[in-house]
């Protein structure tokens, strides 16, 4: 810690503040620009960054101001309990009054929305849907950093402590945090902050960074060799990828989405992986003609819809500052249209699944609850046989919902749902 990186998260505060930009592409941008800090600054410079954005409002609530550098000295003090001796020899002696001043009349919030950092709608919908205690617990889970998760790559490498003996060897500093998960069979866990894009094992595609809620999403496809499988919203193939491997490159997975920036990166990692059965195809909506001419033509359909992402605070912090409740409806309509324009793909005997990273009820029961009540040629699937077949230790008759505070994933819902006529 020292004073050049406090100027510098200062700076890229008041950049994202103004410009509102997502806040990994601030923070990307500005050491694309500042060649000159080294790894350790930088990753002291990320770790400021991400944490005065996570405690924003409790921390704004405390100075009764918005300044980035003061934001930052506060949650040095508050959030981090740095002592002031600590902080003196890279502060000003005008830092240092203003800091004293403010840490011996320290502001009491009574208010759980700004104690925990939160709109007052999240917390409001929070509440009514998880009532207070499990709400708190909810929230306090998502002012946390999230552990960097790879999935092993089965294309390349079917034995997983082999890979993580090797990822241990190649970073040796970090062997008694590099850890298998406990709910993937095939997900690592490394310590947040940790550079992989130029180790070995991800050049060569043995490795993909996924959070392991998303691996869970990708085993409840459970696809089949030679099934005709659509990831209706792909995005850059992170389950894509992982359903290519489950299939054995056997079969067809189509990977659809109105993006080609997010398609073109689907493209780059398809060559590091070794997949060869992925076709990616991109679309103008969930209408597309190409659409139209696929129906009841798929074995798995998985829609991992858009959504608020609120289950990811911990790794994209600022989506809760960035949604509201129109957001949320304008969300849930077009969540109803992709919903419904996707289960037109599934075959008879097919299965739709329905994925977010929400931990709203309005985006992920809501939305399916619709569905259901529209299409009675589909029903809920437990998920517990696929559970028991991968031995993954969960346990549902409908749907699966995973939660930083509970299983230390990203938060995420999904449910199994069976064309039978």
């Amino acid at each position: 810690m020292n004073k050049l990186v406090i100027k510098a998260c200062s700076e890229i505060l008041k950049e994202h503040f103004i410009k509102l930009n997502p806040a990994d592409k601030q923070l990307s941008n500005f050491f694309r620009n500042n060649h000159h800090f080294g790894k350790r600054d930088r990753v002291y410079i990320s770790e400021l960054y991400y944490g005065v954005i996570r405690n924003k409002r409790y921390l704004i609530e405390n100075i009764n101001d918005e300044n980035p550098k003061k934001l930052v000295m506060i949650y040095l003090v508050l959030i981090l309990g740095k002592s002031i001796r600590e902080l003196s020899s890279f502060l000003d002696k005008q830092d240092l009054i203003w800091l004293r001043e403010k840490k011996s009349n320290k502001v009491e919030i009574t208010k759980w929305a700004k104690k925990l950092s939160l709109p007052d709608w999240l917390w409001k919908k929070f509440l009514e849907q998880y009532g207070q205690e499990t709400s708190i617990s909810l929230a306090q889970s998502l002012l946390l950093p999230a552990n960097l998760n790879l999935r092993v790559n089965l294309l390349k490498e079917k034995d997983i402590l082999k890979v993580l003996n090797s990822l241990i060897s190649s970073i040796p500093e970090l062997k008694n945090e590099i850890i298998k998960t406990n709910l993937s069979p095939i997900s690592i866990s490394l310590p947040r902050g940790t550079s992989i894009q130029k180790n070995l094992l991800f050049l060569d595609g043995l490795v993909e960074i996924q959070d392991e809620a998303s691996q869970i999403i990708t085993f409840l496809v459970n696809p089949k060799r030679g099934n005709m499988v659509a990831d209706f919203c792909a995005g850059a193939g992170g389950k894509t990828l992982g359903i290519s491997a489950m299939m054995k490159n056997t079969g067809r997975v189509y990977a659809f989405d109105i993006s080609d920036k997010r398609l073109a990166n689907l493209k780059k990692r398809l060559k590091r992986s070794g997949a060869s059965n992925i076709i990616p195809h991109k679309i103008i909506n969930e209408n597309d003609t190409k659409i139209k001419r696929l129906r009841n033509k798929f074995d798995r359909v998985l829609v991992d819809a858009p959504c608020t992402g609120l289950g990811t605070l911990r790794r994209n912090p600022d989506l809760k500052w960035k949604h509201s409740l129109e957001s949320l409806n304008e969300l849930n309509i077009k969540q109803n249209l992709i919903i419904n324009s996707a289960s037109k793909l599934c075959k008879v005997g097919a299965n739709l699944i329905y994925a977010t990273c929400s931990l709203l009820k309005e985006e992920n029961e809501d939305i399916v609850d619709n569905f259901l009540l529209k299409n009675k040629n589909f029903r809920i699937l437990s998920p517990n046989s696929i559970f028991t077949k991968y031995g993954i230790p969960l346990n549902s008759d409908k749907y699966i919902k995973l939660t930083p505070d509970e299983h230390k994933t990203d938060g995420f819902f999904s449910v199994i749902l069976e064309r039978f006529e």
